[in-house]
């Protein structure tokens, strides 16, 4: 059916009447959720800090400090973005599932088993090139992060060299990351 030309500019007329309400409404939801913002409040419990049991080297430490740390310790540094919600949230959520696969900070209270694995997951992720991940450097932010090859294998080799350690001061069985 055909519209006359008047109600056809009635039509449009009321697209941008509602168009301005949702951008409207989105603006305001925007800004009332900046009201909501994520903890930062560093924890500091480095007591079971990994470099309180494992030799770290200076280029190392400092290779951690920026491309795993963020997510891996409770040493995270917030970047300027974690202020405007829902990145904030998002980061968030991100870094606390980094911190409960494995927190560099509280290694060495978890059980020798668990140390042993992660070392092993160390060495599979940075050769796969799965960390850090993609996201963490996306649009040049953390470009620091960004790991040569040689970064790469002085981590694999570090975790090897732990897991050496460990089979060569325990006994196999206890290295064994047994599921309940």
């Amino acid at each position: 059916r055909q519209y006359s030309e008047s109600r056809y500019k009635e039509l449009v007329q009321q697209i941008k009447n509602m168009s301005k309400k949702i951008l409207y409404l989105l603006l305001i939801s925007f800004i009332v959720i900046q009201f909501f913002q994520i903890n930062k409040t560093p924890s500091n419990a480095l007591s079971g800090d990994i470099k309180t049991k494992y030799s770290v080297s200076e280029s190392l430490d400092k290779t951690l400090k920026v491309a795993c740390n963020d997510c891996h310790s409770n040493e995270t540094k917030y970047p300027w973005y974690a202020s405007i919600q829902p990145i904030g949230w998002w980061l968030q959520a991100h870094m606390n599932e980094g911190k409960k696969h494995l927190n560099f900070s509280n290694f060495t209270e978890r059980r020798i088993a668990y140390q042993n694995h992660k070392f092993e997951e160390i060495i599979e992720m940075v050769e796969k090139k799965e960390m850090p991940i993609p996201s963490y450097t996306w649009l040049g932010l953390h470009p620091e992060a960004k790991l040569t090859d040689p970064q790469r294998q002085e981590i694999i080799d570090w975790a090897k060299s732990n897991m050496s350690l460990l089979s060569s001061t325990y006994p196999p069985d206890s290295l064994v990351l047994k599921r309940n």
